[in-house]
């Protein structure tokens, strides 16, 4: 979904000559695959970064197009609204001192974004749900001016035949409401990280993060309000998979079930459980796999495979993991990543798979109760015990990820140091979601005071147990 796209509407023609030119490339890949093919060697991470842009009041600012101009850089570009934005890393070789790299180059791109917002009266900040964003803010008036994402609109629409999506959320409080666009989805922002690793290990560390999603999220929930509703603890769970429902299925999900024997299933499950929606020309080369990866962006799996291309022309697949929200701060994001590398490492190479021993309908419960709960969600694991998430993460988890990351070669330095910013913050209870809760609880339901205290705390860069009230 990152390329634009030069048609809007299509014709039934191009959906057929589409669908067909995606099954040529699923084979291929298939083939591909069991030749050995793709890349086979690289432990390589990264990271995508969606953000607000935001005015004086904390409102969102409909500005991204001038932000982008000014600010001329490759590594931040477009998002679905014109308030958002997505900041990307370099790609980094998972070893030695790769993520403190990470949180250097970051940093640095956030306070060039942050330069040039102050001079266009804005403010740009990293949070899964704006607590400030208004209903109205998510209309087609604020949809970004790019072919891709009009397409994509008018597609959804159709395929609900026109009517308007219901959005319905039962958290703390309660939510329901009619919208008529895909634009509640501008509303999401998260923290992929992208975790390539060997072509035949792919099975392995993939059913390894469905394994662990249930409790990255918990640990990293930011986003317990939506239209000053108290909801889930990451409600942007909920109101991403509804928000691009087209009625007849979900285009964000789980997934169906761990993968068995190929990454290939993955993509075999794409293609024949999901309309192509953006039947777009891309030329007749299979080995670009073109409209694999188109068909694959319009599916949002929160943890999905992703094809690529390398300078030489060589395929190969990484797995990008989206349950984690924006922010609070750039050293919790890190620190985020750095738990689900070093455990995702360890699990996929435990002498017994994981997906052995926890059923994928478990994990997938897991996932959706710690959504809700975050750090006070019970889950199952592999011993077949519920265990609390802090417990999980304290006693086996952290310990897990500090194993991974010392087999990869990462930096003793950079493992100590992300790693006990998430002990400090599983033991404090303090993930960015309880603090915006406790903030509510303390001083009340404003949420311009909420933001400004929170955008000042991340400036500060502290991680977010540190954070007063």
């Amino acid at each position: 979904m990152g390329q634009e796209i030069q048609l809007i509407h299509f014709k039934p023609e191009d959906f057929a000559e589409f669908g067909s030119r995606l099954a040529d490339e699923t084979e291929l890949m298939a083939k591909w695959l069991s030749l050995g093919r793709f890349s086979g060697n690289a432990y390589v991470g990264g990271f995508e970064l969606e953000a607000w842009l935001v005015d004086p009041n904390f409102l969102p600012t409909p500005n991204n197009q001038q932000f982008l101009e000014r600010l001329d850089s490759p590594l931040v570009v477009p998002e679905l609204s014109k308030f958002n934005v997505e900041l990307n890393g370099t790609p980094q070789a998972l070893r030695g001192n790769a993520l403190s790299a990470m949180e250097i180059e970051l940093t640095e791109t956030w306070q060039n974004c942050l330069r040039v917002a102050d001079n266009m009266g804005s403010m740009l900040i990293l949070i899964g749900i704006l607590p400030t964003v208004r209903d109205s803010d998510l209309s087609l008036t604020n949809i970004s001016p790019l072919n891709r994402y009009r397409a994509l609109n008018a597609e959804i629409i159709k395929r609900r035949l026109c009517q308007p999506l219901r959005l319905m959320i039962e958290g703390d409080e309660r939510l329901a409401l009619l919208h008529e666009d895909v634009m509640l989805e501008a509303a999401t922002t998260s923290f992929q990280v992208h975790l390539q690793v060997p072509a035949h290990l792919v099975v392995r560390h993939f059913n390894a993060t469905l394994v662990l999603s249930a409790p990255m999220v918990a640990v990293a929930a930011n986003s317990p309000f939506l239209f000053e509703k108290q909801l889930w603890h990451e409600t942007r769970i909920p109101l991403f998979e509804q928000a691009v429902d087209t009625c007849c299925e979900s285009r964000v999900t789980f997934g169906s079930n761990y993968l068995i024997e190929s990454p290939v299933e993955s993509f075999i499950d794409n293609m024949q459980r999901f309309p192509v929606l953006l039947p777009i020309d891309l030329g007749d080369d299979p080995t670009q796999f073109s409209h694999l990866r188109l068909h694959n962006g319009t599916i949002w799996r929160w943890n999905r495979l992703l094809v690529g291309l390398d300078e030489a022309g060589y395929p190969s697949i990484r797995i990008e993991h989206r349950v984690m929200p924006a922010g609070p701060s750039i050293i919790d994001m890190i620190a985020n990543a750095a738990l689900y590398i070093g455990a995702a490492h360890t699990l996929a190479n435990l002498q017994l798979a994981p997906e052995e021993c926890l059923s994928f309908n478990l994990a997938r419960s897991n996932f959706y109760l710690a959504a809700r709960r975050g750090l006070e969600a019970e889950v199952y694991w592999l011993d077949g015990r519920q265990w609390s998430v802090r417990e999980l993460l304290l006693s086996e988890l952290i310990p897990m990820a500090h194993s991974g990351m010392q087999q990869l070669g990462i930096a003793n330095g950079d493992i100590e140091k992300y790693l006990g910013i998430i002990r400090e913050r599983v033991k404090s209870g303090q993930n960015g979601a309880v603090w915006q809760k406790s903030f509510v609880a303390r001083h009340g339901r404003n949420f311009s005071k909420l933001t400004a205290a929170y955008f000042r705390h991340q400036l500060g860069g502290r991680p977010v147990h540190e954070w007063d009230i």
